[in-house]
């Protein structure tokens, strides 16, 4: 391969898993580093601030920095305020997605919104789902962070953003406009945010259904990498189910950092 003039890194399954940081994962970064190539962070993860991510892939020992990480709420904030700028929205939310909204200019409010937006909240009830009926009823346009039917964590997996928006769709009968993967628009924000054309951007990811796909579908290269999702065993069924195939398989993240960077570097990662 070419030296990539960027590439979109997924996390959770590609960097780390939960708190637990993949083989590899530091002396990928660090060798990115080392050979000058632009790289963002790209997650469908709507609930923490760019800073709580970079705190978080630092603590587990991977190098980041807050404006290398572009989240599914960045992305929605973008997308809205660059249709309607200091618009009105709703939001059905955490802080991430708080954060992104107030920091694009938008304005949340609790009646008559132009936007209802929805990510991940942990405090979801019956009042607030009917609330987003009805405000999406009423004319509201419905906007989803991301997709993801479900979510691990420390003690299994749990519902995710995606569950969520399945009720608001079903309640309201109205599909809402989708920002994270395996939608193109999350990868467009981010490819304009490293100054790259999609043809010029690599997406590594661990999971076909959602990075590939989505970077398949904004134009980009792909390299899935077996360290989470997709698996030797379940390539098949994955690339049937979403219709696209990576143009590299990586076994795990050594392997990948030599497709990426070149030639095997045995020097310490510069962390």
């Amino acid at each position: 391969m070419e030296q990539p003039k960027g590439i979109l890194i997924d996390l959770d399954g590609t960097l780390y898993h939960g708190s637990i940081r993949i083989e590899g994962a530091d002396r990928l970064i660090g060798r990115l580093k080392k050979q000058g190539i632009p790289y963002l962070f790209v997650t469908n993860n709507s609930s923490r601030t760019p800073e709580q991510v970079a705190n978080h892939l630092q603590q587990m020992g991977i190098p980041a920095r807050p404006e290398e990480v572009c989240t599914s709420s960045l992305a929605a904030a973008h997308y809205i305020a660059g249709e309607a700028p200091g618009a009105a929205v709703a939001m059905i939310g955490e802080q991430g997605l708080r954060h992104a909204l107030e920091s694009a200019g938008l304005i949340l409010v609790e009646d008559d919104p132009k936007y209802v937006v929805q990510g991940i909240d942990r405090s979801f009830d019956y009042e607030s789902l009917t609330r987003a009926m009805r405000w999406i009823q009423g004319g509201a346009k419905s906007v989803l962070t991301n997709p993801d039917l479900q979510l691990p964590s420390d003690t299994g997996l749990t519902p995710g953003a995606g569950s969520i928006g399945a009720a608001i769709e079903a309640a309201s009968g109205v599909q809402p406009i989708v920002i994270g993967k395996p939608s193109s628009i999350l990868m467009k924000f981010a490819t304009d945010r490293l100054g790259q054309s999609p043809e010029e951007t690599i997406v590594l990811g661990d999971n076909i259904r959602t990075d590939i796909a989505a970077g398949a579908h904004a134009g980009c290269r792909t390299v899935l990498v077996l360290t989470g999702v997709t698996t030797e065993h379940n390539m098949q069924t994955h690339i049937e189910a979403a219709g696209v195939s990576p143009d590299y398989v990586c076994r795990d993240l050594m392997e990948a950092a030599d497709l990426l960077c070149g030639s095997s570097d045995d020097e310490p990662a510069g962390l």
